[in-house]
Order: structure tokens, then C-alpha cells, then sequence
């Protein structure tokens, strides 16, 4: 199985922690040469200094803020004026959670921006390099409310839709340059995150974290939250050249949580 992705250079969003920098690390790990983006300077140098070069690898990071699209433009178009990029990861955090009876028009928007507007944005910049190359991985990580909408989490689940539906359909049109496009779907995953949700639910039920965790993975068939190297795994696999002919798919990490098929 040809997994090397040696020459090959990545670009993956919100990398200085939790998932996307689980997928930096493991991008890293096959050989590839990574460009981190977050808008934390700090946490990137931090990560870049993690990220493997047993292969003689060079990584760098931008400096970025989803809520700013022009500057992230700026700053991509900058990148790939001196080297094309064969993987983009688009991933950013989610939107607040909250019943979508009670979304402010606000919230849609700005969770469309830095999500779908974002994903388009960063894709769309890199293209040329992908077709030229012959060889591109666009991978979005979005959630598994794609299959299943996910109770008090009504604006993201609208958003995470709608990203699905515009990688499908990316990936039916660039199928022909030998580009993929592939959405991951993380479930329950040991982030800063999932530990922020779990607090706030805890609270809200009126219980101990403690409960709330054992309730949560209760309903996990696999009775655990996820790593997130194993979601960081999934997405380098997609990202070689193993995967050449899957695209177009959504592939659920969530030990088995999501119902249906």
C-alpha cells in the first residue's frame, strides 16, 4: 500500500491543537511537508516544532483568522505563489451550540463564512497547483450531523450540511484532474472542545462531568471518545496515494455512534 506522501505538500486549518493538529502530525509522519494555519502564533510554533522531518521535511505556518477571509486570502495566495499544495484539510471550529429555534441570523452567517465561505476560499487558491501536479486531496472535517443532526446543535448542523453537499459536489467536478474530495466526520474525540461540550451539558442536566461522560460514551458503541491521532489517521489515509479512487465520500470516526449507514 503506497502511503508516502514524500514531495508532497499540506496545508491544514486549525492545526495548532486538537484534531487538525493531530492530522499535521500525521501528514508529517508520511513524509509530507506541512504549512500549519491557526490564528495562534504561539500554539503554531509550538506544534511546528513537533511535526516530524526524518525525511528532510520543511514546514512552516500563517498566521490566520477564519473571520477575516480577505486577509486568510492574502496570506494563501501568498503560499501557493511559491509552491503548489497537493493537500488541503479545511478545518476550523465549530459554531455555538444551541437550539436552532433560538439562532440569530448572525450566527448563520458568520458559521457559513468561516466554514463554507472559508472551505471555498482555501480551495479555490489552490486548484491550480493540484491540476498542474496532477495530484490533489481536498479533505473537509465537518461532523457526523451530516447523517444525523445532532440535538442543540442547530446552527452547525445547517452549516455542516451544506459543506457536505459543496464537497460532493466539488468532488464529481474534479474528479477528471485526478483530485479528491473527501469529508471526515469525527464522533466524540478527546479535544479541549469535547471537554468544553461536556462541561456545559454536565451543568445543564445538573450533573457531575463524571456522569455526563459515562452517559455520553454509553451510546458509543466502541464505549470510548476517540483519540484524536485516530482521526488524524483516517485523513492521512485519504491524503496518499493509496486513495486515489475514493472521493466524494463522508467517512465517520466515531466508533460506530452514528445509527445509520
Amino acid at each position: 500500500m503506497d502511503l508516502n506522501l514524500k514531495g508532497k505538500n499540506a496545508l491544514v486549518g486549525g492545526s495548532s491543537k486538537g484534531i487538525g493538529k493531530a492530522i499535521a502530525i500525521e501528514l508529517a509522519a508520511l513524509g509530507a511537508n506541512v504549512t500549519l494555519v491557526s490564528r495562534n502564533a504561539v500554539l503554531l510554533s509550538e506544534t511546528l516544532n513537533e511535526l516530524d522531518r526524518t525525511s528532510g521535511q520543511q514546514h512552516d505556518f500563517l498566521v490566520a483568522d477564519f473571520s477575516d477571509s480577505a486577509d486568510l486570502k492574502k496570506k494563501v495566495s501568498g503560499l501557493v505563489a511559491t509552491k503548489n499544495i497537493h493537500i488541503l484539510v479545511n478545518n476550523t471550529g465549530g459554531p455555538p451550540g444551541g437550539p436552532i429555534t433560538r439562532a440569530k441570523v448572525e450566527e448563520f452567517v458568520q458559521a457559513f463564512h468561516n466554514h463554507l465561505i472559508c472551505n471555498h476560499l482555501l480551495t479555490t487558491s489552490v486548484l491550480a497547483g493540484m491540476k498542474k501536479d496532477g495530484f490533489g486531496r481536498i479533505i473537509n472535517i465537518i461532523s457526523t450531523s451530516v447523517k444525523a443532526p445532532i440535538d442543540g446543535l442547530g446552527v452547525s448542523n445547517t452549516t455542516r450540511g451544506a459543506v457536505a453537499n459543496w464537497a460532493k459536489t466539488m468532488a464529481n467536478e474534479l474528479g477528471a484532474f485526478g483530485i479528491t474530495v473527501n469529508n471526515v466526520l469525527p464522533g466524540a474525540t478527546q479535544t479541549g472542545r469535547l471537554e468544553e461540550i461536556i462541561q456545559k451539558r454536565a451543568s445543564n442536566a445538573k450533573v457531575s462531568p463524571d456522569v455526563m461522560v459515562e452517559q455520553w460514551k454509553a451510546g458509543i458503541p466502541m464505549k470510548r471518545f476517540a483519540e484524536a491521532k485516530e482521526v488524524g489517521a483516517a485523513v492521512a489515509f485519504l491524503a496518499s496515494p493509496a486513495a486515489a479512487y475514493i472521493t466524494g465520500i463522508n467517512l465517520p470516526v466515531d466508533g460506530g455512534r452514528t445509527k445509520n449507514l
